[in-house]
């Protein structure tokens, strides 16, 4: 038996509806941008922190942090302190390089470009003392103006630490 075969006749096109196919992928889209929830793990950053330096020396027969008389930060080290104190909404309320007070950010700059570019006076770090009500922003800021400072010799300043200082 010969089978005939059919010939296709070229007026019949199939056509797609691409309306419903979109309309199908939009809400699916739709719905998956709306149940998505990242994990709490995605919105850490883990941060490296470069090893602690030894910053001053202490007797061998004597525990760290043993001695409540000794007042200095860093003996040994020539530091220049910053104390920084907060209003009540966490903003800079007052500035002190030293014992000398300032009151902006642009004059914090000019008293350390004075201070550091000293070459009789050198000092090898800096650590600003904070209170504890500063926001964080306020802090950045300062830390900003000290890590844009240089040394008599060219060397930036890199030496920068902060300690929080006690309420009352």
């Amino acid at each position: 038996m010969s089978r005939k075969k059919k010939k296709h006749r070229g007026g019949d096109d199939v056509k797609l509806n691409l309306a419903a196919m979109l309309d199908m992928a939009f809400q699916l889209l739709t719905f998956f941008i709306f149940t998505f929830k990242p994990p709490a793990v995605e919105g850490q950053v883990s941060l490296k922190l470069p090893p602690p330096q030894i910053v001053a020396t202490q007797k061998a027969d004597q525990q760290a942090g043993s001695n409540n008389n000794n007042q200095a930060l860093a003996a040994g080290v020539e530091t220049l302190t910053i104390t920084v104190t907060a209003t009540l909404g966490g903003s800079i309320d007052h500035m002190a390089v030293g014992d000398g007070g300032v009151s902006t950010l642009p004059q914090l700059e000019q008293r350390l470009k004075v201070i550091l570019q000293d070459p009789v006076k050198p000092f090898e770090q800096v650590i600003i003392q904070v209170g504890p009500q500063l926001r964080y922003e306020a802090l950045m800021s300062v830390i900003d103006v000290c890590t844009r400072q240089t040394f008599s010799d060219g060397k930036p300043l890199t030496k920068i630490s902060f300690v929080e200082i006690p309420e009352g």
